[in-house]
């Protein structure tokens, strides 16, 4: 049950179409579910307004499915599941119904919502190479109902690239830049936009990059305004965060 859910059944039971011990037995179900080697959230979409994430790296595919079975009992509609490897998603498969996405490694269970964020998200990346996060944080905020441009390979190497998409990054509500190497691409977008920028540097790099950290550093230091930066290789933390600001 999300936030939605919730305020439809208070609606109902407010029109005398459910009665208030049914909604009660409904909201007062216990909170978590303790499986043995998970606790799942069952209330983290009356909190937060979206389901709890499965995080698949670590988890083999049997507690993997095993966690996406209970959520759907729960009657979670759709469910992300990050990190997944292929032979986990090929083992999900075979019990549910699995969108899988082999570049960022996410699995999707159940129907995408409709498009009900305020304006649109545009993802954009400095390289080609920088795309697996790209993809995980566009999937991850079309899971939750937005609007995705993405902008692949417009770094600042050949800027007018980027420069010819203007009109995208002008009437974006929220823009993710992701780069590897220095990052320069989240500064030079955020001295653009008139909206958020969050800034996702990725491990993406020669030697000196230090697996991220120095576009990392960058990010952190750009001058521009307005740019926030999530953690290295961070696709998911971004697209929920851009997901959070297009519904405000």
């Amino acid at each position: 049950m999300d936030k939605k859910d919730l305020q439809d059944l208070l609606t109902r039971v407010a029109a005398g179409s459910v009665k208030p011990e049914e909604a009660l037995l409904q909201i007062k179900e216990q909170p978590y579910k303790d499986m043995g080697f998970a606790k799942l959230d069952t209330h983290r979409g009356i909190r937060q307004g979206v389901s709890e994430v499965i995080y698949g790296a670590g988890k083999t595919k049997e507690q993997i499915l095993r966690i996406a079975q209970e959520m759907v009992k729960e009657h979670e509609k759709t469910i992300l599941i990050t990190r997944m490897d292929k032979e986990a998603a090929d083992f999900v498969a075979k019990e549910l119904t699995l969108k899988y996405d082999e570049l960022s490694k996410i699995g999707i269970v159940g129907k995408m919502p409709e498009k009900d964020g305020k304006g649109k998200i545009v993802v954009a990346t400095g390289g080609t190479s920088d795309m697996p996060v790209a993809e995980e944080a566009a999937l991850t905020a079309e899971v939750y109902g937005n609007e995705v441009i993405r902008l692949y390979d417009v770094g600042v190497a050949g800027i007018h690239r980027l420069m010819s998409h203007m009109e995208d990054i002008m009437t974006a509500r929220v823009i993710i830049a992701i780069a590897g190497m220095e990052g320069a691409l989240a500064s030079v977008i955020g001295g653009m936009a008139d909206c958020p920028v969050i800034a996702v540097p990725t491990s993406v790099g020669y030697g000196a990059n230090f697996g991220g950290l120095s576009a990392l550093l960058s990010m952190l230091n750009s001058c521009a305004s307005g740019v926030s930066v999530v953690n290295i290789d961070n696709g998911f933390g971004a697209g929920y965060l851009a997901n959070m600001i297009n519904h405000l």
